[in-house]
């Protein structure tokens, strides 16, 4: 079970370092997220982790560049929006399409990564993570479909597959069930609360009073898939 610091990315102590993946990882992911990328490597996909442990500090720092209009708005279909011309929640929606409220990543928990076929990207190819990688005639689709017919049986599930009306759909995110799921269901509005009110994230106190709403719909909000696969 993780604690409030733990599961807001306050604290470490929870994950290690996985040098073999390049990633960092909580200790009873480790030796799934090796299996998935052993079975992945008999077909022939380089089963590659981009994005794994981030912890509060990082999370905010890519949400206040975001604020800003530092990195890039994405609209839903992922046309690039004109921050200047965003109020205060509008800039908080387009934000929380593609990028978690710091406290309430997923990534927090080193249960959560983001993956690609290394053996699709062709040279001088710099992978964006988009649906169109995913999907169509995508360098991502052979990992797609096969991570569709395999992740269950190694633990993991895509907790975003689907549009529900919060985050965006994320293909190439995984997590790991077993961990994942006690995470989801303790991290409630206080807990998060406590994390952000002492923080120097922008728009703080939007957020704030927003945070009910927030919570249930872009942090409850996922595909809640069985890791058995039944």
């Amino acid at each position: 079970m993780l604690n409030p610091l733990e599961l807001t990315g306050r604290a470490a102590t929870h994950v290690r370092d996985v040098p073999a993946l390049k990633c960092r990882l909580h200790e009873a992911a480790v030796a799934a997220a090796f299996d998935l990328c052993e079975s992945a490597a008999a077909v022939g996909i380089d089963l590659a982790v981009i994005s794994s442990f981030r912890d509060f500090d990082r999370q905010v720092g890519i949400w206040n560049a975001k604020f800003r209009g530092e990195r890039p708005l994405l609209d839903r279909q992922g046309v690039p929006l004109e921050v200047a011309t965003l109020d205060e929640s509008e800039r908080i929606d387009a934000i929380l399409l593609w990028s978690a409220l710091p406290g309430a990543s997923r990534h927090h928990w080193g249960t959560d990564m983001d993956v690609i076929d290394r053996a699709a990207v062709l040279p001088g190819y710099r992978p964006e993570l988009t649906i169109a990688e995913f999907t169509g005639n995508g360098p991502f689709v052979r990992l797609n479909r096969w991570l569709a017919a395999n992740l269950a049986s190694h633990g993991f599930f895509r907790p975003y597959t689907t549009d529900r009306g919060g985050v965006h759909p994320e293909p190439w995110h995984l997590s790991y069930a077993p961990v994942a799921t006690r995470a989801l269901e303790s991290l409630s509005v206080e807990v998060l609360a406590d994390a952000l009110e002492q923080s120097e994230l922008l728009g703080l106190d939007l957020v704030m009073k927003r945070l009910p709403d927030i919570h249930r719909k872009y942090v409850m909000t996922i595909d809640r898939e069985s890791p058995t696969g039944a």
